[in-house]
C-alpha cells in the first residue's frame, strides 16, 4: 500500500515539475517577447518636452483668449486694413516675449 502511494506521489511530483518547467518556459518566452517589443517601440516622453507643456492648460487657454481678444480689438478699433494687418503681425511676433515676461517662473 505504501509503495503504491509513493509511486502515485512520485507521479504527481513529476507531473507538477513538468508543469512548472512548462510554466517557467512560457514566462521566459513572454519576458523575451516583451523585452523585444520594448526595444522596438519608441518611448513616449512624458512631461516637459517642448515649449508648450511649460505652461498649464489654463495658462495656455488664457494666452489664446487674450490674444484673440486683442486681435478683435485691433480689428474693431483700427479703420485702415493695412494698419490692422501690421498690428496683428506685430502682436503675434511680440506675443512670446509678453508671455515670458508675464508668466516666467524663474523670478
Amino acid at each position: 500500500m505504501s509503495k503504491e502511494r509513493a509511486r502515485r506521489r512520485a507521479a504527481r511530483e513529476a507531473e507538477s515539475a513538468r508543469k512548472r518547467v512548462l510554466r517557467e518556459r512560457a514566462l521566459a518566452r513572454r519576458a523575451r517577447r516583451r523585452a523585444l517589443i520594448r526595444r522596438m517601440v519608441p518611448t513616449v516622453r512624458r512631461g516637459r518636452t517642448g515649449r508648450l507643456p511649460r505652461y498649464s492648460r489654463r495658462e495656455r487657454a488664457t494666452i489664446v483668449v487674450l490674444t484673440l481678444a486683442a486681435i478683435a480689438l485691433i480689428w474693431s478699433l483700427v479703420p485702415d486694413l493695412a494698419l490692422r494687418v501690421v498690428l496683428i503681425v506685430l502682436l503675434l511676433l511680440v506675443l512670446p516675449v509678453i508671455v515670458v515676461v508675464a508668466l516666467d517662473r524663474r523670478s
